[in-house]
This record gives C-alpha cells, structure tokens and sequence, in this order.
C-alpha cells in the first residue's frame, strides 16, 4: 500500500499482547486503572529481539473505553507513557472511538497500520501484525501483513481462520518471525 518504503515492522496489540488483560464472562478487557496496568514479562525480550532482527516496534491499539467516557484520556496517557518508558517501542497508534462510530482507525480496518506505515516508512508486505482477537488479524490481513493469533482461549469470541501463525504468548509470536528470516 505504501510504495517507495523499505522498513520492515511488527504491529502489537497493546492489550492481551504486550499488557494484560482483565478477563471476564470469557473476554478479555482492557484495563481502565492505571494501578491495573500490568505489562507481560516477555514483552521487553520479545521486542528487543525483533529490534535486533531490523523491524521497527509499533502498538496498534483499539481503546473504545476513552470514547465511551469510561477511561479518561489522561490515565491512557500515563499507561502509554509506561510502555514507552519500559519498552523499546518506535510509536503507539490509538483509536478511542467506539465501533458505532465507524472510523477508518478502528480495527478490523488498517488504518492504524495505514497511519504507521506513512509516519515511518514501513513497507507493509514485509510487516507482521501480532493480536489476540478476530480484529487484529482482520486488520493486518487488509493492511498486507503477515499475522500471526495469539489464542488466549477466548470463550465467548470467534477465532479467526485465516491467519499466518497461531501461538500461545508473544515470545512464541516473535519466535515465529525470527523462524521465517532464516
């Protein structure tokens, strides 16, 4: 979608990826208490290493609690500002809106992959998208990147069908990455 580019990047999910979420009736939830905010222990090796392979980092994140006025913008800021602080992460694309707005930015569509790309001149093709849910994947596939599910065994969601990889954590995620450069 992007011609003329030449970086390569892995797109996180923030929540159920790289963070954990709140689980409830088989869901995952974002949390909405910075107090909550729990980041994986995996997620700093697993993105230094994709680093170390040459990719650049972003977190592609859905947050339809700020459009619902259930999180404040202010407490979205300080958990971003941890993983930025904590983690070697190149940029953070957020949608707050909610799926009834109908935005470009909401996954399933790209268009937070879209706005990376353009910002950081990212070669979608040669990309990856790692999530935890349907979307996410929806999102990479209609982006042009390879996916890749992490199956957290969602009860109460649809998996997807037609992804790349399908793995348990990130580092397995990222391990599959690094498996396909040799």
């Amino acid at each position: 979608m992007v011609s003329g580019v030449n970086n390569k990047a892995v797109f996180f999910d923030r929540d159920g990826v790289l963070v954990l979420p709140e689980f409830k009736a088989g869901r995952s939830f974002a949390p909405i208490r910075f107090e909550d905010f729990e980041i994986y222990p995996e997620a700093l090796d697993s993105i230094n290493a994709i680093k170390c392979a040459g990719f650049i980092s972003v977190i592609v994140t859905n947050q339809p609690d700020v459009g619902k006025g259930i999180i404040a913008p202010s407490e979205l800021d300080k958990m971003h500002e941890k993983l930025m602080c904590e983690l070697p992460i190149d940029l953070i694309e957020v949608c707050p809106h909610t799926k009834e707005a109908n935005c470009d930015c909401r996954k399933p569509k790209p268009g937070m992959l879209i706005n990376a790309a353009l910002k950081l001149g990212i070669a979608l093709e040669k990309s990856y998208m790692i999530g935890d849910r349907i979307g996410d994947i929806a999102a990479g596939k209609a982006a042009g990147c390879k996916t890749i599910f992490i199956d957290l065994e969602y009860e109460a969601e649809p998996k997807p069908l037609n992804q790349d990889y399908t793995v348990a954590c990130v580092s397995s995620a990222v391990a599959c990455i690094l498996n396909a450069l040799n």
